[in-house]
């Protein structure tokens, strides 16, 4: 039976992905310059993908100052945010439930937390994984294997969300299902090995779920 929730947050609750990309491309427009998108984008959901965001201005250019700017516009564009489509009603599912819900991020808490705070959702969690709780972020599984510990479940009771490659093998290798819903900066990811993928979380419901997944030959 699926007894746990777990949810990716950066693109899977809230689009911040999308703000954090704007917010360069808004600099860029400031000072027109012109803005590689597709470069911004490549970066999202991959840790090991880095790169100058200020190559573009050249090398006189001072970073410091191109950074305080687009941190006031990135404030800005963050505090507009609201959760994505389908998250809130499966919350809602989950705390009728009775299943454990649990946050898995490459974040950082001081990053994951006042956003859930600000949109009245941390309360909704029963426990948080972040980036600095685990030896190796995603790709890698410990995220995932810290959240089935503290709940004391196996891989196959607990339902994963992700909105990238990176996060999706991840709760792959721990053996959790997984429902992948692709935002504006991931939708050009591979998803192959996921076990379902939607348009966005409407899609999604719990009976839906346990039909898909508690219904597989062999089930334990």
């Amino acid at each position: 039976m699926i007894r746990a929730f777990v949810f990716d947050f950066d693109g899977l609750i809230l689009d911040t992905e999308s703000a954090l990309i704007r917010s360069y491309a808004d600099v860029h427009a400031a000072h027109s310059v012109a803005f590689d998108e597709a470069l911004f984008f490549r970066a999202v959901g991959h840790v090991d993908f880095t790169f100058d965001p200020w190559i573009a201005f050249g090398p006189a250019a001072i970073h410091a100052e191109l950074e305080a700017e687009r941190q006031l516009l990135k404030t800005g564009r963050l505090e507009k945010l609201l959760p994505l489509p389908g998250v809130i009603a499966l919350l809602d599912e989950a705390r009728g439930a009775g299943l454990h819900v649990a946050i898995a991020s490459n974040s950082e808490h001081a990053w994951v937390e006042p956003h859930l705070q600000r949109l009245g959702l941390l309360d909704r969690f029963a426990f948080l994984a972040c980036r600095e709780d685990v030896p190796s972020p995603k790709p890698e599984p410990d995220l995932y294997k810290l959240v089935l510990q503290n709940f004391g479940l196996r891989a196959h009771e607990a339902v994963a969300f992700e909105d990238s490659h990176t996060g999706s093998i991840a709760a792959k290798r721990a053996g959790l299902h997984t429902v992948a819903a692709p935002g504006p900066s991931t939708a050009h990811h591979d998803f192959t090995h996921v076990d379902l993928l939607v348009k966005s979380l409407a899609e999604v419901t719990l009976a839906s779920l346990r039909q898909r997944f508690e219904g597989r030959a062999g089930y334990p």
